[in-house]
């Protein structure tokens, strides 16, 4: 493989992993190589994708690339998606979903620092199957997406609100953690910046409510 065609896959496997659009100058520095060389390469990509007729296609918006499927493969790709968000939850998803019920705002980061894996799997899958939505973005760096439970989510589990929710078992290893106080409650796992700012919007939202 030449160096071109090694620069074109790298680029195709991050963006196919991010999901997400993706800054052209996070991916060139990624690569370390300059911005110039990544647009070119994402533009033969771009064409790799016309000229084969491909299923997918690479996307700029607002300086962001991301790889989505064409349009004329919409309704497959919606039947698709109807199949999945009736399959039944998986153990991950479940424990992403206690995660930001308890917690009600939370950013992905946060999710992932509390289970720690990757977690962007489990949280679409939520997204699609209507129990957790995105609530907004926090003025931090990169201006990460909070995710909060949905109307669907309490009528699925009979829950008025959250606040009836049962309580979280006090197993010794939780009670334990909960004495050391390096560790006094998930949020601790986050940086503090990001707590503040996750414990604001939980505020404000609270009171719209009243």
């Amino acid at each position: 493989m030449n160096k071109t065609d090694d620069y074109i896959s790298k680029l195709e496997a991050m963006l196919f992993a991010a999901g997400d659009p993706v800054e052209g100058t996070k991916l060139a520095e990624v690569l370390d190589i300059d911005l110039e060389t990544v647009t070119r390469m994402l533009g033969y990509l771009s064409a790799m994708y016309d000229e084969r007729e491909s299923g997918l296609m690479l996307i700029k918006v607002d300086n962001k690339y991301q790889l989505c499927t064409r349009e004329a493969y919409s309704e497959e790709v919606r039947r698709l998606l109807e199949i999945k968000k009736n399959t039944p939850l998986s153990n991950a998803a479940f424990e992403v979903l206690a995660i930001v019920a308890y917690n009600k705002t939370v950013t992905r980061a946060f999710i992932e620092q509390v289970r720690g894996v990757d977690c962007s799997g489990p949280i679409s899958s939520l997204v699609q199957k209507g129990l957790i939505e995105e609530k907004g973005r926090l003025d931090l760096p990169g201006r990460p997406l909070i995710y909060g439970t949905t109307d669907r989510f309490l009528r699925c589990f009979s829950l008025n609100s959250l606040e009836d929710l049962p309580d979280l078992p006090k197993t010794e290893e939780i009670e334990k953690i909960s004495k050391d106080s390096s560790q006094t409650s998930l949020f601790d796992a986050a940086e503090s910046e990001e707590k503040e700012q996750i414990l604001k919007t939980n505020d404000e939202n609270d009171e719209k409510e009243d």
